[in-house]
């Protein structure tokens, strides 16, 4: 295995990571809440009545940092190379992981870790082994 050095940003994927911790840090202290994407979808989908302000704000503040990018460095070439019923396929498996795993790769892997959740540790080393195995079979065998 070999590193892209052009391409490799230990500082900004560090300067990422440290942000992302901070967020979710600061979202449960202050919050209360945990800050899984799919919880989040969740809540601002459910039925019942609910506080539906928080999702609404945390999810538009994800879908504005691209265009909040924009506005201090060139976007980045985004090259899929999957067709639509693909990418289709892989998006409903892994809406049908997130409810059936009880979280997604945040909320596991960022809050739930951190938190030292069992579960969490549990559904993150499962995610991430067959995220490894999947890249190994679709690229080497």
């Amino acid at each position: 295995m070999s590193i892209d050095t052009l391409h490799f940003t230990p500082g900004a994927a560090l300067a990422g990571g440290l942000m992302i911790g901070a967020a979710a840090g600061l979202f449960v202290l202050l919050g209360g809440r945990i800050a899984g994407i799919s919880g989040m979808l969740g809540r601002l989908i459910d039925t019942t009545p609910a506080d539906r302000a928080t999702p609404l704000m945390f999810l538009a503040g994800l879908a504005a940092a691209p265009w909040l990018w924009r506005l201090f460095a060139p976007m980045p070439e985004i090259v899929v190379a999957a067709s639509n019923p693909m990418l289709i396929a892989a998006g409903l498996l892994v809406g049908f992981g997130t409810r059936y795993g009880s979280g997604c790769t945040s909320g596991h892997g960022v809050c739930g870790i951190s938190r030292g959740s069992k579960r969490s540790f549990a559904a993150t080393a499962t995610f991430m082994s067959f995220g490894f195995l999947t890249v190994f079979v679709l690229r080497h065998l």
